[in-house]
Protein backbone atom coordinates (compact mmCIF):
# COMPACT_ATOMS: atom_id res chain seq x y z
CA UNK A 1 0.00 0.00 0.00
CA UNK A 2 1.04 3.36 -0.75
CA UNK A 3 0.22 6.19 1.45
CA UNK A 4 -0.17 9.63 -1.38
CA UNK A 5 -1.44 12.98 -1.31
CA UNK A 6 -2.69 15.40 -3.89
CA UNK A 7 -2.53 18.98 -3.64
CA UNK A 8 -5.79 20.28 -5.65
CA UNK A 9 -6.40 23.86 -5.84
CA UNK A 10 -9.63 25.66 -5.54
CA UNK A 11 -11.40 28.23 -6.82
CA UNK A 12 -12.12 31.35 -5.14
CA UNK A 13 -16.56 30.15 -6.49
CA UNK A 14 -15.74 27.23 -4.28
CA UNK A 15 -14.68 28.63 -0.76
CA UNK A 16 -13.15 31.71 -0.21
CA UNK A 17 -11.52 30.58 2.79
CA UNK A 18 -9.00 28.45 1.20
CA UNK A 19 -7.16 28.13 -1.84
CA UNK A 20 -5.81 24.81 -2.53
CA UNK A 21 -6.19 21.56 -0.08
CA UNK A 22 -4.48 18.62 0.76
CA UNK A 23 -6.38 15.68 0.55
CA UNK A 24 -4.32 12.28 1.69
CA UNK A 25 -5.18 9.50 -0.27
CA UNK A 26 -4.05 5.54 -0.71
CA UNK A 27 -2.72 3.62 -3.40
CA UNK A 28 -3.31 -0.03 -3.98
CA UNK A 29 -1.16 -2.09 -6.18
CA UNK A 30 -2.21 -5.73 -6.75
CA UNK A 31 0.46 -7.93 -8.25
CA UNK A 32 -1.95 -10.73 -9.93
CA UNK A 33 -2.55 -8.64 -12.62
CA UNK A 34 -0.70 -5.10 -12.20
CA UNK A 35 -3.86 -2.84 -11.36
CA UNK A 36 -4.36 -0.30 -9.47
CA UNK A 37 -7.26 1.53 -6.88
CA UNK A 38 -7.40 4.42 -5.17
CA UNK A 39 -9.02 5.20 -2.08
CA UNK A 40 -9.47 8.72 -0.08
CA UNK A 41 -10.91 7.84 3.76
CA UNK A 42 -13.97 9.52 4.32
CA UNK A 43 -13.96 12.25 6.54
CA UNK A 44 -17.67 13.27 7.96
CA UNK A 45 -19.23 16.23 7.22
CA UNK A 46 -16.84 17.02 4.89
CA UNK A 47 -18.85 18.23 2.27
CA UNK A 48 -16.01 16.63 -0.87
CA UNK A 49 -16.94 13.23 -2.84
CA UNK A 50 -14.82 10.89 -1.00
CA UNK A 51 -13.72 7.04 -0.83
CA UNK A 52 -13.12 5.18 -4.14
CA UNK A 53 -11.52 8.08 -6.34
CA UNK A 54 -10.26 5.18 -8.90
CA UNK A 55 -11.80 2.02 -9.61
CA UNK A 56 -9.51 -1.45 -10.04
CA UNK A 57 -8.09 -1.59 -12.82
CA UNK A 58 -4.74 -1.12 -15.21
CA UNK A 59 -3.87 3.05 -15.57
CA UNK A 60 -2.44 4.21 -18.60
CA UNK A 61 0.89 5.97 -17.80
CA UNK A 62 1.40 7.69 -21.47
CA UNK A 63 0.11 7.96 -25.01
CA UNK A 64 2.30 5.18 -26.48
CA UNK A 65 0.04 2.25 -24.13
CA UNK A 66 2.11 1.84 -21.68
CA UNK A 67 1.17 0.87 -18.23
CA UNK A 68 2.21 2.02 -14.64
CA UNK A 69 3.95 -0.50 -12.77
CA UNK A 70 5.49 -1.17 -9.81
CA UNK A 71 8.83 -0.12 -10.81
CA UNK A 72 7.48 2.89 -11.52
CA UNK A 73 6.65 3.94 -7.67
CA UNK A 74 8.75 5.17 -5.23
CA UNK A 75 8.61 7.46 -2.13
CA UNK A 76 9.04 11.39 -3.06
CA UNK A 77 8.25 10.68 -7.02
CA UNK A 78 4.81 12.36 -8.56
CA UNK A 79 2.15 9.68 -10.27
CA UNK A 80 -0.28 11.33 -12.73
CA UNK A 81 -3.27 9.07 -12.96
CA UNK A 82 -6.23 10.49 -15.37
CA UNK A 83 -4.30 14.05 -15.28
CA UNK A 84 -4.57 13.93 -11.49
CA UNK A 85 -1.14 14.15 -9.92
CA UNK A 86 0.04 12.18 -7.11
CA UNK A 87 3.04 12.79 -4.36
CA UNK A 88 4.25 9.64 -3.02
CA UNK A 89 5.21 10.53 0.92
CA UNK A 90 5.21 6.88 2.34
CA UNK A 91 4.54 2.95 2.40
CA UNK A 92 3.39 0.17 4.70
CA UNK A 93 6.36 -2.36 6.10
CA UNK A 94 5.01 -4.79 3.07
CA UNK A 95 5.46 -2.67 0.64
CA UNK A 96 8.85 -1.89 1.83
CA UNK A 97 10.09 -5.37 2.35
CA UNK A 98 8.69 -6.66 -1.09
CA UNK A 99 10.51 -3.37 -2.87
CA UNK A 100 13.81 -4.39 -0.73
CA UNK A 101 13.35 -7.80 -1.99
CA UNK A 102 12.97 -6.96 -5.99
CA UNK A 103 16.36 -4.71 -5.73
CA UNK A 104 14.86 -1.08 -5.18
CA UNK A 105 16.06 1.00 -2.71
CA UNK A 106 13.23 3.24 -1.66
CA UNK A 107 13.46 7.20 -0.77
CA UNK A 108 13.50 8.29 3.07
CA UNK A 109 9.93 8.84 4.03
CA UNK A 110 8.32 12.34 4.36
CA UNK A 111 5.67 14.03 6.33
CA UNK A 112 2.57 14.33 5.23
CA UNK A 113 1.71 18.18 5.07
CA UNK A 114 -1.66 19.45 6.86
CA UNK A 115 -4.36 21.00 5.49
CA UNK A 116 -4.34 24.63 6.15
CA UNK A 117 -8.09 24.41 6.06
CA UNK A 118 -8.49 21.62 8.33
CA UNK A 119 -5.68 23.64 10.70
CA UNK A 120 -7.96 26.87 10.78
CA UNK A 121 -11.03 24.92 11.33
CA UNK A 122 -9.15 23.57 14.87
CA UNK A 123 -8.02 27.36 15.83
CA UNK A 124 -10.64 28.87 17.93
CA UNK A 125 -12.34 31.63 16.27
CA UNK A 126 -11.48 35.21 16.79
CA UNK A 127 -14.45 37.27 18.61
CA UNK A 128 -14.09 41.24 17.80
CA UNK A 129 -17.56 41.71 19.75
CA UNK A 130 -16.71 43.26 23.29
CA UNK A 131 -18.54 41.35 25.52
CA UNK A 132 -21.17 43.49 27.97
CA UNK A 133 -20.81 44.30 31.21
CA UNK A 134 -24.64 42.29 32.26
CA UNK A 135 -23.44 38.26 32.27
CA UNK A 136 -26.83 36.59 31.98
CA UNK A 137 -25.54 33.50 31.98
CA UNK A 138 -23.89 33.96 35.51
CA UNK A 139 -27.21 35.83 36.44
CA UNK A 140 -29.32 32.24 35.89
CA UNK A 141 -26.21 30.49 37.78
CA UNK A 142 -26.38 32.71 41.19
CA UNK A 143 -29.92 33.65 40.63
CA UNK A 144 -31.84 30.39 39.24
CA UNK A 145 -34.15 29.03 41.84
CA UNK A 146 -34.37 32.51 44.26
CA UNK A 147 -38.01 33.47 44.42
CA UNK A 148 -39.54 35.42 46.84
CA UNK A 149 -42.36 35.02 48.11
CA UNK A 150 -44.99 36.90 49.80
CA UNK A 151 -48.68 36.63 51.25
CA UNK A 152 -50.87 39.13 49.75
CA UNK A 153 -54.87 40.46 49.58
CA UNK A 154 -56.98 42.06 46.91
CA UNK A 155 -59.64 44.43 48.38
CA UNK A 156 -61.92 44.81 46.24
CA UNK A 157 -65.35 45.19 48.12
CA UNK A 158 -65.30 48.35 46.73
CA UNK A 159 -67.34 47.22 43.21
CA UNK A 160 -70.60 45.05 43.17
CA UNK A 161 -70.24 41.65 44.78
CA UNK A 162 -66.36 42.12 45.06
CA UNK A 163 -64.68 40.57 48.59
CA UNK A 164 -60.95 40.19 50.37
CA UNK A 165 -59.61 37.09 48.26
CA UNK A 166 -55.78 35.89 49.14
CA UNK A 167 -53.05 35.63 46.72
CA UNK A 168 -49.75 34.36 46.60
CA UNK A 169 -47.01 36.65 45.04
CA UNK A 170 -43.80 35.63 43.36
CA UNK A 171 -40.84 37.36 42.09
CA UNK A 172 -38.19 35.62 40.54
CA UNK A 173 -34.52 36.94 40.90
CA UNK A 174 -33.18 35.32 37.83
CA UNK A 175 -35.30 37.62 35.18
CA UNK A 176 -37.15 40.11 37.47
CA UNK A 177 -40.51 38.65 36.57
CA UNK A 178 -43.70 38.45 38.91
CA UNK A 179 -46.83 35.54 38.95
CA UNK A 180 -49.41 36.07 41.26
CA UNK A 181 -51.15 33.01 42.01
CA UNK A 182 -54.42 32.66 44.16
CA UNK A 183 -55.05 30.93 47.44
CA UNK A 184 -58.05 28.65 46.60
CA UNK A 185 -60.23 27.77 49.29
CA UNK A 186 -62.36 24.37 49.06
CA UNK A 187 -65.71 25.29 48.55
CA UNK A 188 -64.87 28.92 47.63
CA UNK A 189 -67.33 28.59 44.60
CA UNK A 190 -64.93 30.67 42.47
CA UNK A 191 -63.71 28.97 39.20
CA UNK A 192 -60.49 26.84 39.36
CA UNK A 193 -58.55 29.22 37.97
CA UNK A 194 -55.43 29.40 40.16
CA UNK A 195 -52.96 31.99 38.24
CA UNK A 196 -54.39 35.56 38.30
CA UNK A 197 -51.42 36.73 36.66
CA UNK A 198 -48.94 34.83 34.67
CA UNK A 199 -45.08 35.11 35.04
CA UNK A 200 -43.91 38.17 33.57
CA UNK A 201 -41.83 41.47 34.02
CA UNK A 202 -44.41 44.11 35.56
CA UNK A 203 -44.48 47.68 34.63
CA UNK A 204 -44.65 49.95 37.83
CA UNK A 205 -47.22 52.22 35.79
CA UNK A 206 -48.97 50.62 33.05
CA UNK A 207 -51.08 53.82 32.15
CA UNK A 208 -47.37 55.84 31.73
CA UNK A 209 -46.90 55.33 28.21
CA UNK A 210 -46.02 58.58 25.30
CA UNK A 211 -49.63 60.51 24.35
CA UNK A 212 -48.43 59.72 20.81
CA UNK A 213 -48.82 55.98 21.35
CA UNK A 214 -51.23 54.61 19.02
CA UNK A 215 -52.94 52.85 21.70
CA UNK A 216 -56.11 51.94 19.33
CA UNK A 217 -54.17 49.59 17.02
CA UNK A 218 -51.55 48.55 19.12
CA UNK A 219 -50.33 46.80 21.98
CA UNK A 220 -47.69 47.75 24.75
CA UNK A 221 -44.39 46.39 24.48
CA UNK A 222 -41.28 46.78 26.57
CA UNK A 223 -40.56 50.02 24.25
CA UNK A 224 -42.67 52.10 25.81
CA UNK A 225 -42.30 50.69 29.30
CA UNK A 226 -39.38 52.16 30.97
CA UNK A 227 -39.81 51.49 34.83
CA UNK A 228 -40.34 48.13 36.03
CA UNK A 229 -41.54 46.60 39.18
CA UNK A 230 -38.12 44.55 41.35
CA UNK A 231 -37.70 43.45 44.82
CA UNK A 232 -36.90 46.93 45.85
CA UNK A 233 -40.57 48.03 45.14
CA UNK A 234 -42.13 45.14 47.45
CA UNK A 235 -42.33 45.63 50.99
CA UNK A 236 -44.52 43.97 53.78
CA UNK A 237 -47.09 45.93 55.07
CA UNK A 238 -47.43 48.35 51.47
CA UNK A 239 -49.47 48.30 48.48
CA UNK A 240 -48.54 47.11 45.12
CA UNK A 241 -50.26 47.76 42.20
CA UNK A 242 -50.08 45.15 39.22
CA UNK A 243 -52.37 45.68 36.41
CA UNK A 244 -54.29 47.99 38.16
CA UNK A 245 -54.85 45.96 41.07
CA UNK A 246 -54.03 46.78 43.89
CA UNK A 247 -52.11 44.21 46.21
CA UNK A 248 -51.54 44.34 49.90
CA UNK A 249 -48.52 42.05 51.32
CA UNK A 250 -49.27 41.18 54.81
CA UNK A 251 -46.50 38.41 55.19
CA UNK A 252 -43.66 36.61 53.65
CA UNK A 253 -42.10 33.45 54.22
CA UNK A 254 -38.54 33.26 55.68
CA UNK A 255 -36.13 32.97 52.84
CA UNK A 256 -37.10 36.68 51.56
CA UNK A 257 -37.36 37.89 55.19
CA UNK A 258 -33.74 36.22 55.58
CA UNK A 259 -32.89 38.09 51.94
CA UNK A 260 -34.43 41.40 52.64
CA UNK A 261 -32.63 41.67 56.25
CA UNK A 262 -28.97 40.79 54.46
CA UNK A 263 -29.79 42.80 51.51
CA UNK A 264 -31.21 45.73 52.54
CA UNK A 265 -31.24 45.77 56.44
CA UNK A 266 -34.63 45.61 56.67
CA UNK A 267 -37.12 43.49 58.89
CA UNK A 268 -40.64 42.64 57.99
CA UNK A 269 -43.46 41.03 60.59
CA UNK A 270 -47.25 39.79 59.83
CA UNK A 271 -49.31 42.45 59.14
CA UNK A 272 -52.67 41.42 61.12
CA UNK A 273 -55.65 41.02 58.14
CA UNK A 274 -58.80 40.04 58.14
CA UNK A 275 -59.95 37.95 55.36
CA UNK A 276 -63.96 37.69 56.11
CA UNK A 277 -65.91 35.05 57.99
CA UNK A 278 -64.79 31.48 57.04
CA UNK A 279 -67.07 28.97 56.40
CA UNK A 280 -67.80 26.90 59.18
CA UNK A 281 -67.55 22.96 58.33
CA UNK A 282 -70.57 21.05 57.99
CA UNK A 283 -70.00 18.03 59.83
CA UNK A 284 -71.29 15.18 57.29
CA UNK A 285 -73.77 12.81 59.33
CA UNK A 286 -75.01 9.77 57.58
CA UNK A 287 -78.67 10.01 57.06
CA UNK A 288 -81.08 7.37 59.08
CA UNK A 289 -81.64 3.97 57.10
CA UNK A 290 -84.89 4.46 54.77
CA UNK A 291 -86.02 0.88 54.63
CA UNK A 292 -84.51 0.52 50.86
CA UNK A 293 -81.94 -2.65 50.22
CA UNK A 294 -79.93 -3.38 53.34
CA UNK A 295 -78.38 -0.85 55.65
CA UNK A 296 -74.97 -1.63 54.56
CA UNK A 297 -75.94 -0.45 50.83
CA UNK A 298 -77.34 2.66 52.28
CA UNK A 299 -74.41 3.66 53.34
CA UNK A 300 -72.11 3.09 50.77
CA UNK A 301 -74.65 5.75 48.68
CA UNK A 302 -73.96 8.34 51.23
CA UNK A 303 -70.11 7.89 51.23
CA UNK A 304 -69.29 8.63 47.39
CA UNK A 305 -71.00 10.09 44.61
CA UNK A 306 -70.54 6.57 42.37
CA UNK A 307 -72.42 3.97 45.05
CA UNK A 308 -70.03 1.32 45.53
CA UNK A 309 -70.61 -2.28 46.84
CA UNK A 310 -69.74 -2.33 50.45
CA UNK A 311 -66.59 -4.12 51.08
CA UNK A 312 -66.19 -8.03 52.27
CA UNK A 313 -64.00 -9.75 54.79
CA UNK A 314 -62.12 -11.57 52.40
CA UNK A 315 -60.03 -13.77 54.77
CA UNK A 316 -62.87 -14.53 56.84
CA UNK A 317 -64.66 -15.76 53.61
CA UNK A 318 -61.75 -17.99 52.46
CA UNK A 319 -61.34 -19.33 56.59
CA UNK A 320 -64.79 -20.56 56.29
CA UNK A 321 -65.63 -21.14 52.33
CA UNK A 322 -68.57 -23.92 52.18
CA UNK A 323 -68.77 -24.05 56.09
CA UNK A 324 -73.17 -24.36 56.50
CA UNK A 325 -74.55 -24.56 60.26
CA UNK A 326 -77.99 -26.54 59.30
CA UNK A 327 -81.11 -26.11 62.03
CA UNK A 328 -84.26 -28.32 61.71
CA UNK A 329 -86.87 -25.14 62.64
CA UNK A 330 -91.03 -25.36 63.05
CA UNK A 331 -92.88 -22.21 62.17
CA UNK A 332 -95.15 -21.13 65.24
CA UNK A 333 -98.15 -19.52 63.77
CA UNK A 334 -102.26 -19.55 64.84
CA UNK A 335 -103.15 -20.62 61.75
CA UNK A 336 -103.69 -24.55 61.79
CA UNK A 337 -102.52 -24.93 58.13
CA UNK A 338 -99.33 -23.79 59.28
CA UNK A 339 -98.42 -26.22 62.62
CA UNK A 340 -97.08 -28.75 60.27
CA UNK A 341 -94.99 -27.09 58.16
CA UNK A 342 -90.86 -28.19 58.49
CA UNK A 343 -88.11 -25.90 57.58
CA UNK A 344 -84.41 -26.07 56.81
CA UNK A 345 -82.12 -22.98 58.28
CA UNK A 346 -78.97 -22.84 56.95
CA UNK A 347 -76.33 -20.29 58.59
CA UNK A 348 -73.42 -19.35 56.08
CA UNK A 349 -70.35 -18.80 58.13
CA UNK A 350 -68.87 -16.78 55.16
CA UNK A 351 -71.36 -14.39 54.99
CA UNK A 352 -73.07 -14.11 57.74
CA UNK A 353 -76.46 -14.42 56.50
CA UNK A 354 -78.96 -17.39 56.77
CA UNK A 355 -81.63 -19.42 54.25
CA UNK A 356 -84.84 -20.83 55.14
CA UNK A 357 -86.00 -23.66 52.78
CA UNK A 358 -89.14 -25.49 53.37
CA UNK A 359 -88.69 -28.95 51.99
CA UNK A 360 -91.13 -31.40 50.31
CA UNK A 361 -94.10 -33.24 52.39
CA UNK A 362 -96.86 -35.53 50.93
CA UNK A 363 -100.28 -34.23 50.73
CA UNK A 364 -99.51 -30.76 52.98
CA UNK A 365 -100.95 -28.93 49.72
CA UNK A 366 -98.00 -25.93 50.01
CA UNK A 367 -95.48 -25.78 47.41
CA UNK A 368 -91.60 -26.61 48.89
CA UNK A 369 -88.96 -24.15 47.36
CA UNK A 370 -86.80 -21.06 49.32
CA UNK A 371 -88.41 -19.43 51.82
CA UNK A 372 -85.93 -16.49 52.20
CA UNK A 373 -82.87 -16.20 50.49
CA UNK A 374 -79.48 -15.55 52.03
CA UNK A 375 -79.64 -12.74 54.30
CA UNK A 376 -79.04 -10.71 57.34
CA UNK A 377 -82.09 -10.89 59.81
CA UNK A 378 -82.11 -8.58 61.74
CA UNK A 379 -83.47 -9.21 65.60
CA UNK A 380 -86.19 -8.02 66.65
CA UNK A 381 -86.48 -4.81 68.85
CA UNK A 382 -82.89 -3.56 67.85
CA UNK A 383 -82.74 0.04 65.82
CA UNK A 384 -82.10 0.55 62.22
CA UNK A 385 -79.54 2.87 62.33
CA UNK A 386 -77.35 -0.15 64.48
CA UNK A 387 -78.86 -3.40 63.46
CA UNK A 388 -78.53 -6.19 65.98
CA UNK A 389 -78.50 -9.86 63.59
CA UNK A 390 -79.14 -13.60 64.17
CA UNK A 391 -75.94 -15.27 64.74
CA UNK A 392 -75.28 -18.96 65.84
CA UNK A 393 -74.91 -18.21 69.64
CA UNK A 394 -78.87 -17.64 68.95
CA UNK A 395 -79.86 -20.56 67.58
CA UNK A 396 -80.08 -22.93 70.42
CA UNK A 397 -82.15 -25.69 70.94
CA UNK A 398 -85.92 -24.95 72.10
CA UNK A 399 -85.51 -21.20 70.73
CA UNK A 400 -87.81 -18.92 69.14
CA UNK A 401 -86.96 -16.86 66.39
CA UNK A 402 -88.41 -13.91 64.42
CA UNK A 403 -87.81 -13.00 60.95
CA UNK A 404 -89.74 -10.89 59.40
CA UNK A 405 -92.67 -11.09 61.55
CA UNK A 406 -93.10 -14.83 61.63
CA UNK A 407 -91.29 -17.10 64.61
CA UNK A 408 -89.64 -19.86 64.01
CA UNK A 409 -88.79 -22.45 66.75
CA UNK A 410 -85.35 -24.79 66.56
CA UNK A 411 -85.72 -28.04 67.08
CA UNK A 412 -82.57 -29.87 66.00
CA UNK A 413 -79.51 -29.49 63.79
CA UNK A 414 -77.12 -31.23 62.34
CA UNK A 415 -73.86 -33.00 64.18
CA UNK A 416 -71.25 -30.79 62.86
CA UNK A 417 -73.11 -27.49 64.09
CA UNK A 418 -72.12 -29.27 67.65
CA UNK A 419 -68.32 -30.21 66.22
CA UNK A 420 -68.09 -26.29 65.23
CA UNK A 421 -69.67 -24.55 68.45
CA UNK A 422 -67.56 -26.72 70.91
CA UNK A 423 -64.37 -25.78 68.78
CA UNK A 424 -65.21 -22.45 69.13
CA UNK A 425 -66.50 -22.30 72.42
CA UNK A 426 -65.15 -19.11 73.89
CA UNK A 427 -67.23 -17.39 70.99
CA UNK A 428 -71.17 -18.98 71.94
CA UNK A 429 -72.90 -19.32 75.31
CA UNK A 430 -72.39 -22.13 77.23
CA UNK A 431 -76.08 -22.63 77.37
CA UNK A 432 -77.04 -22.95 73.66
CA UNK A 433 -74.01 -25.54 73.42
CA UNK A 434 -75.40 -27.91 75.73
CA UNK A 435 -78.54 -27.68 74.36
CA UNK A 436 -77.40 -28.98 71.42
CA UNK A 437 -75.36 -31.85 72.76
CA UNK A 438 -78.59 -32.70 74.93
CA UNK A 439 -80.14 -34.00 71.08
CA UNK A 440 -76.57 -36.00 70.13
CA UNK A 441 -75.98 -37.44 73.36
CA UNK A 442 -77.01 -41.39 72.02
CA UNK A 443 -74.66 -39.88 68.96
CA UNK A 444 -71.31 -39.03 70.75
Amino acid sequence: WYLRRVREAVVSTQSTGEYYRVRPVKIYYYLEDDSISVVEPIVENSGIPQGKLIKRQRLPKNDQGEHWQWKDLNIGSDVIFYGKTFHIYDCNNYTKDFMASEGIMLNAPESCPPDPYTLSRKEPQHSYVTPPTFDKLKQFIDLDRQVLRFSAVWDDRNNMFGEMRPYTLHYYRVDDTIEVREQRQPNDGHDPFPVLIGRKKVPKARSNIPSNFPSAVMEISEHEITDWLTEKDLRVGETVVIMDRPFFLYDCDSFTQSFYQQMYGLSFSRVPVELGERKVEVKREIPPYNGFGSPQDSKQNCLSLIAQPPKKDVMKMLENDLKILRYAAVMESPNPEDKNRKFIISYSLAKDEMQIYEPHQRNAGIIEGKFLEYSQVRKPGSSIDNPEYYTPADFAIGATIEVFSRKFKIVDCDLYVLKYLEANGARFPAATIESIRAIHADKL
